[in-house]
C-alpha cells in the first residue's frame, strides 16, 4: 500500500472560499498522522473585486507575506508555507508578475520597486502553479497549452504543477512531465479532483494518464488533498486508489515522508527550512 505522510496543498479561510484556520489544519494534520503540512492559500485575482492582471493592492495579500511568524513545528507537525498561484497567460506567467509595487502595506515607499508576485514568493517555501481561469486558453492549440505549462514549470519558485488533470486544457503530457522530471519539479495528483468525479469521467482519465506518464518517465509526484476545510486535510483516498490501480512506484511519491519532500525541494533548487 502506498504511503503518504505529507499534505502540501491545503487552504485556510484566507482563501475566502475555505473555512478553517492554520491551527485547525495543523491539528487535523496531526490527527491524520501526517509528518508535514503545507498551507498554500490562493494567490489569484479571483479573490478581490478590485484585482486584475495589472492591478492589485498589496494590503489584500498581506497575510501571505507575514507567514514568517508561523512556527516551523506545530503540534509535532512540520509546517511549510506556500501559495497556489494562478497561471494566467499562455506563456506561463503567474498572477502578480505584471502587478508593479512601489508602496508597502502602510503606504510608504518600498526600498526597491518589485512585483506583487516577487514580494509574495519571497515569503514562500514553494509555489504551486495551477489553472483556474480557463478562458484565456480556450482557443489554445495543443502546442500553446504545452508551452503554457512549461513556462509555469520554469518559474524558479514553482515546485509543483497543480491539478493539471482537471483544468480541462489538453496538453502534451509526455513533454510536460518529461520536462518536470528534468527540472526536478513535481506533478500533483489531486484527490479533490478525483473524489467527486466518476471513474469513467474525463478528469479521472486525464489524471490517470498523467500519473502513468510520471511513472514511465520517472517524474516525482505529490499526493494532495487540496483541502478547503480542516476535516479534509490528509484525505487522499481517491488518489491512492487510482495510483495503486496502476502500481505507481512508492519511490516516486515525494510526499511519502517529510524527509522525501524536503529532499525534493532541495533537488529543485529551493531552500529547505530548518526545523
Amino acid at each position: 500500500m502506498l504511503q503518504n505522510r505529507c499534505d502540501v496543498h491545503t487552504h485556510t479561510l484566507f482563501s475566502r472560499h475555505a473555512y478553517s484556520t492554520v491551527r485547525e489544519d495543523v491539528l487535523a494534520a496531526r490527527d491524520a498522522g501526517l509528518e508535514l503540512l503545507g498551507v498554500t492559500d490562493h494567490f489569484s485575482d479571483m479573490l478581490f473585486p478590485s484585482a486584475d492582471l495589472m492591478h492589485a493592492d498589496l494590503r489584500d495579500y498581506q497575510y501571505l507575506i507575514n507567514t514568517v511568524v508561523w512556527p516551523r513545528v506545530w503540534e509535532g507537525v512540520r509546517l511549510l508555507h506556500g501559495v497556489e498561484a494562478d497561471v494566467r497567460s499562455l506563456d506561463g506567467r503567474l498572477f502578480g508578475q505584471d502587478v508593479a509595487l512601489d508602496r508597502d502595506i502602510t503606504g510608504g515607499p518600498m526600498r526597491e520597486a518589485t512585483t506583487l508576485y516577487d514580494r509574495v514568493a519571497m515569503s514562500c517555501d514553494y509555489v504551486i502553479a495551477s489553472v483556474h481561469y480557463r478562458g484565456f486558453a480556450s482557443e489554445a492549440t495543443l502546442a500553446q497549452a504545452t508551452e503554457m505549462y512549461l513556462g509555469a514549470l520554469a518559474q524558479p519558485k514553482v515546485l509543483v504543477l497543480g491539478h493539471a488533470g482537471r483544468a480541462g486544457i489538453p496538453f502534451d503530457v509526455p513533454e510536460v512531465v518529461g520536462e518536470a522530471a528534468r527540472q526536478h519539479k513535481l506533478i500533483e495528483v489531486n484527490a479533490h479532483s478525483l473524489e467527486a468525479r466518476r471513474r469513467e469521467g474525463r478528469t479521472w482519465r486525464s489524471c490517470r494518464k498523467i500519473a502513468e506518464t510520471c511513472a514511465e518517465l520517472g517524474c516525482q509526484i505529490v499526493i494532495s488533498s487540496d483541502a478547503h476545510i480542516c476535516c479534509d486535510v490528509g484525505g487522499v483516498a481517491p488518489a491512492l486508489e487510482m495510483l495503486e490501480e496502476i502500481h505507481f512506484p512508492q519511490e516516486l511519491v515525494a510526499t511519502r515522508s517529510a524527509d522525501a519532500f524536503l529532499a525534493a525541494m532541495g533537488a529543485a533548487g529551493l531552500r529547505t527550512p530548518e526545523f
